[in-house]
């Protein structure tokens, strides 16, 4: 395995800031990455595992996940560069956002077709609530830096990303080509969403 190219460290960094996980094996050195959504989203992982397969030596499977819920994931073969990221993105075992992340259009789109949800017509979200207040207000920082206005908004006794309404059509227009076909869904108002 050579160095990752610019596109596989954008998905990979994407994918850390939505529902990826990196974890080093005991008894290893370097760590891996896991992928792993719902079934249902199998053409997404499938589309991560082909960006990625060079990192990797076997594709997605399927398994049951808690309750009824069956999950399709890959993991990649443990890499430097990966123990590199979990260094930036880990302090004492709790997924963080890294200062010196810089986002690009690649990066938003994933970890919005990881971790984003439209409702209401006006109402986009990052659902960065595993994340800690200030590690979600530096979010609001790396999204202005491409021009898009964000706040905290209150889920529960959580907080997550609002993308602000006069930002949304800059948003959509960042990412909207690097949305993979099957997850244009998050893009469009779902009418019977609550938004919780």
């Amino acid at each position: 395995m050579g160095s990752l190219t610019q596109t596989q460290r954008s998905i990979i960094i994407g994918t850390l800031l939505g529902d990826g996980y990196l974890r080093i094996v005991p008894g290893r050195k370097n760590a891996l990455l896991e992928v792993n959504h719902a079934f249902s989203q199998r053409e997404y992982v499938n589309w991560k595992y082909e960006a990625l397969k060079s990192l990797c030596k076997s594709g997605p499977v399927s398994r049951n996940g808690n309750g009824t819920r069956i999950a399709y994931r890959f993991t990649t073969r443990q890499h430097p560069e990966l123990t590199e990221l979990k260094t930036l993105f880990y302090k004492n075992g709790v997924k963080r956002v890294p200062r010196d992340v810089v986002l690009n259009p690649i990066m938003l789109a994933v970890w919005f077709m990881d971790d984003g949800s439209r409702c209401r017509a006006s109402d986009v979200y990052l659902n960065t609530q595993q994340f800690a207040r200030e590690d979600q207000k530096y979010c609001l920082a790396l999204l202005a830096s491409l021009g898009i206005d964000a706040s905290l908004n209150r889920d529960k006794e959580y907080w997550r990303i609002r993308i602000k309404k006069d930002s949304l059509p800059s948003f959509f227009a960042t990412i909207q080509k690097y949305i993979i076909p099957s997850m244009t869904y998050k893009l469009n108002h779902d009418p019977v969403e609550t938004c919780s």
